[in-house]
């Protein structure tokens, strides 16, 4: 069902500049991210992810967890496509209450919806799909970036159309 990348947790050079970013929550009209400098550790993956869905027998090798909200729900790279790079995997987000979705197809459009000023709870807990363009967040996606510049909307939506079974594939593993 789950395919991965191997156990590649080299830090995307991307992500290195996102953790240096500064997000405003600004009383919950910014984004609410706190990236990490680094992957979260298989153990603390698989750790985290079995007490998440009930499931203790699962591993967390899919995902590489990359940042988190302020109520401990997680962003991850969700390594899906076999033998392709890490900054090619989708970017998903699985709350702290169960929440759970994807938020861009690739490490590329991720940048462009943090640059269009929503995040990854922000998209899959309430659904937004716009806020304030930050002028950082856009020069670092211009510095990574392999996609052509599109809206958060646009994004969210083409990565929801290519992963549809994601939140199903969840709920298999909660069983």
């Amino acid at each position: 069902m789950i395919e991965t990348t191997g156990d590649d947790r080299r830090f995307p050079p991307a992500l290195t500049d996102v953790a240096k970013a500064e997000f405003d929550y600004d009383e919950g009209e910014g984004v609410d991210f706190e990236p990490y400098d680094a992957f979260e550790s298989a153990e603390e993956t698989t750790d985290w992810l079995r007490h998440w869905t009930g499931n203790h027998d699962l591993d967390g090798d899919a995902y590489r967890t990359f940042g988190q909200d302020a109520t401990g729900g997680r962003a991850a790279l969700w390594c899906v496509r076999p033998d392709r790079p890490l900054a090619e995997q989708p970017v998903v987000f699985l709350g702290s209450e169960g929440e759970r979705g994807v938020i861009a197809g690739n490490l590329s459009d991720f940048l462009w919806a943090l640059a269009d000023g929503v995040g990854p709870l922000e998209v899959v807990e309430f659904e937004q799909f716009e806020g304030r363009q930050d002028a950082a967040l856009t020069e670092l996606a211009e510095r990574h970036v392999t996609t052509p510049r599109r809206t958060a909307r646009e994004i969210v939506t083409g990565a929801r159309a290519e992963f549809p079974a994601f939140s199903d594939d969840i709920d298999a593993l909660c069983r």
